[in-house]
């Protein structure tokens, strides 16, 4: 198999990977919670997108990865670190808080379009092996990203269902 056959394959599947595993264990989970805290949970992990500067960092991805991939992806990832930290510190000013949700969710999904875009336009795939140590993030922590992207804007737009409360005699359930 080529190295462009194995990272898009591996690229696939790890969209497969994190669609089962947020399915079964992390959307269920986000979806029983106040929307607050599930948006924050969200915001939290992409507050790590700072790491995205490492693509930039020399030494760590091989001297002929291209840099219309490189500083895009990582001045990109940085963005939405920082928007999704702002949120974080915004969650007690509601005003605030659901903006810079909207705000990070769109500049990520942005960033990870046009990196696809840039990738494929620059022949990422037939160059995988320039990631270097980076490699992993393409395959395991972007399915994640963009999923997780997703479901913050989905719980935006979809309002807070009510509670229901049973009565049974004197006990609630």
């Amino acid at each position: 198999m080529s190295p462009a056959t194995i990272f898009l394959l591996q690229l696939f599947l790890g969209y497969v990977a994190w669609l089962l595993c947020f399915g079964a264990y992390i959307w269920p989970r986000l979806k029983s919670m106040d929307r607050v805290e599930a948006q924050r949970a969200i915001a939290t992990l992409h507050s790590f997108r700072l790491f995205g500067l490492v693509f930039i960092l020399p030494g760590v991805i091989g001297p002929n990865l291209p840099s219309g991939f490189a500083t895009f992806a990582a001045y990109g990832d940085l963005a939405t670190g920082i928007l999704a930290m702002l949120a974080l510190l915004a969650v007690r000013k509601r005003a605030l808080f659901g903006p810079l949700v909207l705000g990070y969710s769109l500049v990520g999904i942005v960033d990870l379009v046009v990196d696809y875009y840039h990738g494929i336009r620059l022949g990422l795939p037939e160059l995988a092996g320039q990631l270097g140590a980076t490699y992993a993030i393409p395959i395991i922590y972007v399915p994640l990203l963009m999923v997780t992207h997703l479901a913050a804007l989905y719980l935006l737009a979809c309002p807070q269902p009510k509670v229901a409360r049973v009565v049974i005699g004197d006990a609630a359930a």
